[in-house]
């Protein structure tokens, strides 16, 4: 499923200030040698999914994933993709969009637990991670935080395992990832997202302020 899709999927390419310049194979834009070669860059998304009592769903990725297996990462995480839904530029509508489809991909969440209208846009990020000797990331991420009450049905293709945090059992598991143990690992962009914004959005989830701290002028280059 995941090398079908790595040829079947296309990528939105843009550029530093994430003008969209074409696009690509999802298997071409996640090759560093393409990364490196062409400076590919695409155009991404990550979901942060908080439930009522403010704790936030994380996944652990499958085994089968090409880039990034078993690491765990925030709720969901992928790409628009180049198809006119998903490309509308207008409040991030092309990223939202592309979130509520892969949701339901991933985590077995249904549209209608996770209305495009409730995702706040707080920012963009632009980072570059290798993930083996041959695969990688290269993305501008649109951040989408959402507070909802959902129905998850993980899919085994995409996703190992799931959990609830709050807080302080988020901080014990970065100690847990940064100590080494039992092989828990973290991806490199919800590791950015963690040190840079994460705690301080919190208060913000907590208090219903999320569109005080929404800045999607900025590009956020963190590399």
């Amino acid at each position: 499923v995941q090398r079908r899709l790595m040829f079947d999927d296309e990528c939105i390419l843009v550029d530093e200030n994430d003008r969209v310049v074409g696009h690509d194979s999802k298997y071409n834009c996640h090759l560093m040698e393409k990364i490196e070669s062409e400076n590919l860059l695409h155009r991404a998304f990550s979901v942060f999914l908080f439930n009522s009592k403010y704790e936030l769903l994380l996944q652990q990725r499958s085994a089968t994933k090409v880039t990034f297996p078993l690491v765990w990462t925030n709720t969901c995480c992928s790409h628009p993709l180049y198809r006119e839904s998903e490309l509308i530029e207008e409040n991030a509508l092309g990223a939202r969009n592309a979130a509520q489809r892969k949701l339901l991909d991933e985590l077995g969440i249904p549209a209608e637990d996770v209305p495009v209208d409730q995702f706040t846009p707080l920012g963009r990020m632009l980072y570059k991670a290798p993930s083996d000797g041959k695969w990688g990331e290269h993305e501008l991420d649109y951040l989408l935080f959402i507070v909802r009450d959902v129905n998850v049905n993980p899919n085994p293709d995409e996703v190992a395992d799931i959990k609830y945090v709050n807080r302080d059992q988020l901080k014990e598991l970065l100690r847990k990832a940064d100590a080494g143990e039992g092989g828990l690992k973290l991806s490199p962009w919800f590791r950015l997202v963690v040190d840079n914004f994460l705690f301080k959005w919190w208060d913000n989830v907590e208090r219903g302020t999320l569109g005080e701290v929404a800045d999607m002028k900025t590009i956020h280059k963190l590399i």
